[in-house]
C-alpha cells in the first residue's frame, strides 16, 4: 500500500509539474516583417523587444519572429495581416499603402525629419494627437521613422542638375513627389526589391537610409552616394510595429500591462535608435569599397529645399480637400519634431 501510494504521489507530483509547464506560456506572438534578422530593426529593436516581453511576462507570453516575409505576402499587405489577425504583430511603411494613412505622411514632408531617434519620439507624439483614428484597426506599439535619406546612385550627386533624368526608387508616394520635383523618375517599389532593380539595371539609384543600404549591399551595387549638410534630411518614411487588436484585447489584464510597459513613446525611442545604429555602419562600409560619399554643402542643400518647397503646400491644400486641416498637421509634425531634434543629443547614443 505504501509503494502504491508513493507511485500514486509521483503521477500527482508529475501531472502537476505538466500542468505549471503548460501553464507558464500561454500566449504566443507572431511577428511578421520584411526584412532579414540581422538588419537594424530586427536585429536591435524587435528582438530585444520580444525578449523584454518574454522576460516582463515570466514566460507566459512567447515570442515567434519571422523575417523576410516568410509567413506569405508582400510588404504591402503587412498591415492588414496585422489587422485582420493573419498574423499577431507586424512591422511596416505606411506608404506602402500610398493614400490609406493620409495624415502619417506630414511626417514625409521634405528636409523636416531629423535622425531616427528623436524624430521617433516625435512620431509617437504626433500618432497620439493625430493619428489615432487612422490606426483604430490595430494597437500600435511603436510609431518611428529611419534616419535621414540619402541618394545612392550609379553616377555622382554633386549639384541638383545631375538628378535630371535619373529613374530612382522611392518608398513612398511622397518621396516620389519629392524626386519629380527634382528632377528624377520615381519609380516606388519596397525595399526589399532594390538590389534586384539596380542589378538588373530596372533603376539608376535609389533613395534609402543608411542603416538599409548596408544588409541590401547596395553600396556594392552603385558607387556615388549623396547626404545633404543641416540637422534635417532629405526625407523620411513613417512605420508602426503594430498588434492585432483582437489579439490584445484577447490577453488577460497583467499581460496587456507587459504589452503596454513595452508600447509608446520610449519604444518608438528604441526603434529610432536602431536605425541611428544601423545608419553608422554606412561610412565605414564605403571606405572598404572605395565608393564616394557627397555631402552637398549649405548652399547646395538650400537649392534642393527651395525646389521641393512646392510639396507641403500642395499636401497641406491636398488634405484640405479631403476634409483634413492640413495647415494644422504641419505645423503638430513640425512642432513635434522640433521638440526632440533640437534637445540634447545626447540622450540618443545608442
Amino acid at each position: 500500500m505504501l509503494k502504491n501510494l508513493a507511485i500514486a504521489g509521483c503521477l500527482v507530483a508529475g501531472a502537476l509539474g505538466l500542468g505549471a509547464t503548460a501553464q507558464a506560456q500561454e500566449v504566443t506572438l507572431k511577428v511578421h516583417h520584411f526584412l532579414s534578422p540581422q538588419s537594424p530593426v530586427p536585429k536591435y529593436f524587435i528582438g530585444p523587444w520580444a525578449e523584454k516581453v518574454e522576460k516582463d511576462s515570466g514566460g507566459r507570453i512567447a515570442v515567434q519572429i519571422y523575417p523576410t516575409m516568410q509567413l506569405g505576402g508582400k510588404p504591402p499587405s503587412l498591415y492588414d495581416q496585422a489587422k485582420d489577425g493573419v498574423v499577431d504583430i507586424v512591422w511596416t511603411l505606411t506608404g506602402y499603402t500610398p493614400g490609406r494613412f493620409p495624415k502619417s505622411e506630414a511626417f514625409e514632408l521634405p528636409f523636416i525629419a531629423g535622425k531616427a531617434a528623436p524624430t521617433s519620439e516625435a512620431a509617437w507624439d504626433f500618432y497620439e494627437k493625430d493619428l489615432q483614428d487612422e490606426f483604430k484597426d490595430v494597437k500600435v506599439i511603436a510609431a518611428f521613422v529611419h534616419g535621414p535619406g540619402l541618394v545612392h546612385a550609379n553616377k555622382p550627386i554633386e549639384k541638383l542638375e545631375d538628378m535630371k533624368g535619373l529613374k530612382l526608387r522611392g518608398p513612398t508616394r511622397m518621396t516620389n513627389k519629392l524626386l519629380e520635383k527634382l528632377g528624377a523618375i520615381p519609380v516606388g517599389m519596397p525595399v526589399p526589391a532594390v538590389p534586384e532593380a539596380l542589378s538588373k539595371h530596372v533603376i539608376d539609384g535609389a533613395v534609402v537610409p543608411w542603416e538599409v543600404s548596408v544588409p541590401l549591399r547596395i553600396p556594392e551595387l552603385v558607387h556615388n552616394h549623396t547626404g545633404f549638410s543641416g540637422s534635417r534630411g532629405l526625407y523620411t518614411s513613417f512605420m508602426v510595429f503594430a498588434m492585432n487588436k483582437a489579439k490584445y484585447d484577447s490577453l488577460p489584464d497583467d499581460l496587456k500591462k507587459v504589452i503596454d510597459d513595452n508600447s509608446g513613446r520610449e519604444a518608438s525611442r528604441l526603434a529610432g535608435l536602431a536605425m541611428d545604429k544601423g545608419d553608422m555602419a554606412g561610412p565605414p562600409a564605403l571606405a572598404k569599397l572605395g565608393d564616394k560619399q557627397t555631402i552637398l554643402d549649405e548652399a547646395e542643400t538650400q537649392r534642393w529645399k527651395d525646389a521641393a518647397k512646392d510639396i507641403e503646400a500642395g499636401w497641406i491644400e491636398e488634405m484640405n480637400g479631403k476634409g483634413l486641416d492640413g495647415t494644422q498637421l504641419v505645423k503638430d509634425a513640425k512642432a513635434a519634431i522640433d521638440t526632440y531634434v533640437d534637445k540634447d543629443q545626447a540622450a540618443y547614443e545608442y
